[in-house]
């Protein structure tokens, strides 16, 4: 089953009423890679008034975790996991810092203000597909590199290239292309290359347009 991630992390900062919001959002496999986040979220912003997080830690949705860290109950943290919900989002933490400028939002504004702040840095954030691929080790003789190169273009992500007695080449295919890619790879190269199956995990593809 594949599921969409945040790509790489994304900061983005807004003023509210005075008081100033700074959102960070970032891919995290697991609770331990979330908690890591907000503990280097908090460590950057030591002085800061609240530091309000949700994020969904696994790629089915059971691990689901949020923090109001001071505010309202229900103003911060749960509007934070909506919008991740919202945007289909898993392996995702998003932690928002607040620096109260003296004005307060109340119950609606403050839920308004997390809930904005959070979707527009998801919105900006680049995101990809995870998907489970297929690893195979490639091999040729040198006469068939350039072949094999010509063909490994475009369908496939290598992974490391080796070149000793023959022409090592590490790939990962997506698993529903692998029986399809091995057959044609065969034929191209008239069956003068050796396909190993390496292994099989999620990997990060980029999201067709």
């Amino acid at each position: 089953m594949s599921y969409k991630s945040v790509a790489a992390p994304c900061e983005r900062e807004k003023v509210i009423e005075k008081s100033r919001f700074l959102t960070y959002a970032a891919h995290t496999a697991g609770e331990e890679e979330a908690r890591a986040f907000l503990a280097s979220v908090r460590a950057q912003h030591p002085l800061a008034t609240h530091v309000c997080y949700a994020f969904i830690a696994d790629r089915l949705g059971n691990l689901q975790r949020f923090s109001d860290d001071g505010e309202p109950q229900g103003t911060a943290g749960m509007p934070i996991l909506n919008v991740i919900k919202a945007q289909e989002l898993y392996e995702t933490t998003v932690a928002v810092v607040r620096y109260f400028g003296g004005i307060k939002l109340g119950a609606g504004g403050l839920t308004r203000a997390y809930s904005s702040c959070a979707a527009e840095a998801l919105s900006a954030a680049e995101k990809c597909l995870y998907d489970v691929c297929a690893e195979y080790c490639i091999r040729v003789g040198y006469p068939e590199v350039n072949a094999l190169t010509r063909f490994l273009e475009g369908r496939c992500v290598i992974v490391n290239r080796a070149f000793e007695a023959d022409a090592a080449f590490t790939v990962q295919v997506r698993e529903g292309e692998a029986a399809d890619f091995c057959a044609a790879l065969s034929d191209r190269l008239n069956g003068k290359v050796q396909i190993f199956a390496q292994s099989k995990y999620f990997s990060p593809f980029p999201l067709e347009k």
